[in-house]
């Protein structure tokens, strides 16, 4: 199973993509439609709320194996932008570039669109992706969109692969109540292999739960690996004991004080002491406060834009986590870049 999250603009067919390439599933501020291809088996993230909400953009991007970020025919926004600096600060590996409907330009115009996305994203992870010109109308391209994500699947099914050993791990994006069944969760299988009737425990609140069943592609199985989407029946949770971003797991580690080493983006204004942000990890987000910065080996009140730095934060509620989390500082607040630093735990 492979997801894939498309991420873009307002307006720019997000939506209409993610119908055209899958069939509605589960919806809310983030919607998955599913496919059903061969051997190979798609969950499609729509991130409706984006760019109103840049924690949809997060999440949807952290649950992805790929990301599609779609570029209107008419060219780069604001917005557009800011999903470069996402995946870029998120060290997004895979992922295809759609310029969106393409039946509204013409050739020499995307050709020359597609040079000037070259241009911008030239040093940053999104680099080497390909670009593919799309219409949901005429349905041109879309066939060229199946081929490149069959072969980006090759490539996450064996990055997947490597997961499968070590402590099992469910990042839970859903949850409800089933009458008569009990605490129903969704997610996805970041780590490990889960199966029916494992202990394990609840990250960050800490609390045990039991696999009583586990369905995937709404069929019953006994065990589910690394890379699968889920749904799974607990014995021992409630539905209002659960968030999105919370870890069914075997082992995790939970702390509200981080220690990151940090890449500022080039675009945002600055990172100071003092400043409040907000902090994600995985699903999972808190506002916190910025405790010190250390640039070059001496304490700093301020990072310049596109500087490396250590930066410690303290968060107003506990984080789950593991050593090789990738963390992302954002400024909920800023007009411009909201977007300001990506990064790897050296101490929590």
């Amino acid at each position: 199973m492979t997801t894939v999250a498309i991420v873009g603009d307002e307006g720019v067919g997000v939506s209409t993509l993610a119908g055209r390439l899958g069939k509605k599933g589960t919806d809310s501020d983030i919607t998955f439609y599913n496919l059903v291809k061969g051997d190979s088996v798609f969950t499609f993230v729509d991130v409706k709320k984006y760019p109103e909400s840049i924690k949809s953009l997060v999440q949807a991007v952290n649950m992805a194996d790929i990301v599609i970020v779609c570029v209107p025919s008419s060219g780069l926004t604001a917005r557009t932008g800011e999903c470069i600096v996402a995946m870029d600060l998120l060290e997004k590996q895979r992922g295809l570039i759609v310029l969106t409907r393409a039946d509204e330009s013409f050739p020499v115009a995307l050709t020359e669109l597609a040079d000037n996305v070259s241009t911008v994203v030239k040093g940053t992870s999104m680099e080497d992706w390909g670009i593919v010109p799309v219409s949901s109308t005429t349905f041109s391209g879309m066939d060229l969109l199946h081929e490149r994500l069959a072969e980006l699947t090759v490539v996450a099914k064996e990055d997947r692969a490597k997961l499968i050993d070590g402590p099992a791990r469910v990042i839970v994006d859903h949850f409800f109540t089933v009458k008569g069944v009990g605490c129903v969760i969704l997610g996805h299988v970041d780590r490990g292999v889960v199966a029916k009737r494992d202990a394990m425990t609840v990250y960050p609140p800490e609390f045990g739960v039991e696999i009583r069943s586990i369905q995937c592609n709404d069929e019953d199985v006994d065990k589910a690996p690394a890379g699968t989407r889920v749904g799974l029946c607990l014995k021992g949770g409630r539905a209002k004991d659960f968030d999105r971003g919370y870890l069914i797991s075997a082992q995790e580690s939970i702390g509200n004080k981080f220690e990151i080493e940090t890449r500022l983006s080039p675009f945002t204004s600055r990172l100071a002491l003092r400043d409040t942000v907000h902090l994600f990890v995985g699903l999972q987000s808190s506002p916190a406060t910025v405790a010190r910065i250390v640039v070059d080996g001496k304490e700093t009140d301020k990072a310049p834009p596109g500087s490396t730095c250590t930066v410690t934060l303290t968060t107003a509620r506990e984080l789950a986590y593991r050593a090789d989390d990738r963390f992302l500082i954002a400024q909920l607040n800023d007009p411009k870049q909201r977007l300001v630093a990506g990064g790897i735990l050296t101490k929590g």
